[in-house]
């Protein structure tokens, strides 16, 4: 009997091990195949080196060592991107002060003289306070008087003295340095409060386009998003009191202000009056880079929401995309971000002709400080697949119609987690598929740069481990790029299906 059992399962061993052996090779086969066409050969960062990385991520120049403080009427620079992920690192304490304000923020302790009797009194809540690791907000009510060119901002309600600077990128010391801090006072006890020159109705909003403003993906993530988020609700009824006002940029995006403010943007650090307001805020709300978290926002408004409204300012016609194109019926448009300095594409004219040949209406163009926003604007929006090496050109990814594809080209380096958080993530919220095309050794430019068993090139995380700098400077600065044309095409029939139906005309 037991010689028989064993022979009716031994049929059924060897079954299961030929399916293990099965499972194995395929693990195999796909292994091979991801590294050597889905992402890059090498490992994971550890999350503690993302985390260095993280916080030590500068803004700078293509030309420039480092950044500096910028001027009214300064150049715009074409600057790299922070990859800061709010969720990552606790609240920064910048001075003894901010710690303070910080502790009381988690605590909920009130502020000022301390209550002799805390059973009969609430707990003060305090005027400023951290809404995250990058963000403080400072908002009170009441007679307040706003003297811009001391930075200084009255208040009868404070008995005690608070210090601010409204950008939201505290986590950076670097950024912070350059913009112009506040300070919140209580009014004189020995003297009357500034005399109102100009009185206003509507509450009063300070924000700063200091620190890495001027290129446009700081423009977004740490001014405008931020600023939609805390003044949407408002409808419009705020006046908008800009400090370090640099009059091109505010030219710029005048169209989304009026959106916002029913009121022209007080250039408050230059003018000589004392503003005087019912309310006040100062500091934007930051959720996350490029995002908004619905839930946290007030009136549960999205990065959807931006979006229309960044539609509405530039007067953009078109909500989504197709495949077949602008009409519907004719051809999807491509629309490559052309560089000039580093991260160029080494044959971009080949890749538009490529494309062409597949039927689609292509389209190059090279954002800079000189484009007109609200050209460029439309030009994106008109783009049914926008295909670009990681550089702040992507942000323009906010024109892009609903189902639009974008195409994020990674430079060699191990670069996934910073081409991730910049503008993979932010994609999905904003209604746009994202695909990335990483550069593999042999179309990089470091080929031709470092010998093959270079460091750069065998290890790009030892690079990493170096810091900041020693990354940006062999994989951002130094490095351009010539796509396999093979690779791109299959690429751009990959982002061809993903896009939605054109439209059946009407019988």
């Amino acid at each position: 009997m037991k010689a028989a059992l064993r022979s009716r399962q031994e049929p059924r061993r060897v079954s299961n091990g030929v399916i293990i052996a099965a499972m194995l090779l395929s693990l195999c086969v796909l292994s091979i195949v991801k590294a050597r066409y889905c992402s890059t050969p090498f490992g994971k960062p550890d999350d503690q080196l993302k985390e260095q990385m993280n916080s030590s991520i500068r803004m700078e120049t293509d030309d420039e060592p480092a950044p500096a403080a910028t001027t009214v009427g300064g150049s715009e620079e074409d600057v790299e991107e922070d990859v800061e992920d709010d969720s990552a690192a606790p609240v920064p304490k910048v001075t003894a002060e901010r710690a303070e304000k910080t502790a009381v923020s988690v605590s909920g302790a009130g502020t000022g003289k301390k209550d002799k009797d805390k059973g009969r009194h609430k707990k003060k809540k305090p005027t400023c306070f951290m809404t995250s690791k990058r963000s403080e907000r400072c908002e009170a009510a009441g007679d307040i008087r706003v003297v811009g060119n001391v930075s200084t901002i009255y208040i009868d309600s404070l008995d005690r003295e608070w210090r601010t600077k409204p950008y939201a990128r505290y986590h950076d010391p670097v950024a912070m340095t350059h913009v112009r801090e506040f300070v919140l006072k209580p009014f004189p006890s020995d003297a009357p409060p500034p005399a109102c020159t100009k009185n206003h109705s509507v509450p009063g909003f300070v924000f700063s386009n200091r620190g890495f403003s001027g290129n446009l993906y700081h423009d977004y993530t740490d001014v405008l998003v931020p600023l939609f988020l805390s003044t949407r609700r408002f409808n419009g009824e705020v006046q908008f009191l800009l400090s370090d006002l640099k009059p091109w940029w505010v030219a710029k995006f005048r169209p989304l202000f009026r959106q916002l403010s029913r009121y022209e943007v007080v250039d408050v650090n230059n003018d000589l009056e004392v503003h005087c307001v019912p309310r006040i805020v100062v500091g934007s709300d930051f959720h996350k880079d490029m995002g908004i978290v619905p839930s946290k926002a007030a009136g549960g408004v999205s990065i959807v929401d931006f979006k229309r409204t960044l539609r509405d300012a530039f007067g953009l016609e078109r909500a989504a995309a197709s495949r077949g194109g602008a009409t519907g019926a004719g051809k999807p448009r491509l629309l490559i971000i052309s560089r000039k300095n580093s991260r160029r594409f080494l044959n971009e004219r080949e890749m538009a002709a490529a494309a062409a040949a597949m039927g689609f209406d292509v389209r190059i163009a090279e954002p800079d400080q000189h484009t007109d926003m609200s050209t460029f604007a439309r030009l994106v929006n008109s783009a049914d697949v926008m295909v670009g090496v990681h550089g702040a050109g992507l942000t323009n990814m906010v024109f892009l119609p609903a189902g639009a594809v974008l195409i994020q080209v990674v430079p060699f380096g191990g670069l996934e987690w910073l081409t991730g958080v910049t503008f993979k993530n932010p994609a999905a919220d904003m209604e746009v598929t994202y695909m990335d095309y990483n550069v593999q050794l042999e179309e990089s430019s470091l080929l031709e740069q470092y010998p093959r068993n270079h460091q750069v090139l065998t290890d790009p995380y030892a690079v990493h481990k170096q810091g900041w700098d020693a990354l940006k400077a062999a994989y951002l600065d130094k490095q351009n790029v010539r796509l396999d044309l093979d690779k791109f095409k299959a690429t751009l029939r990959d982002a061809l299906s993903r896009l939605p139906p054109a439209s059946t005309p009407a019988a």
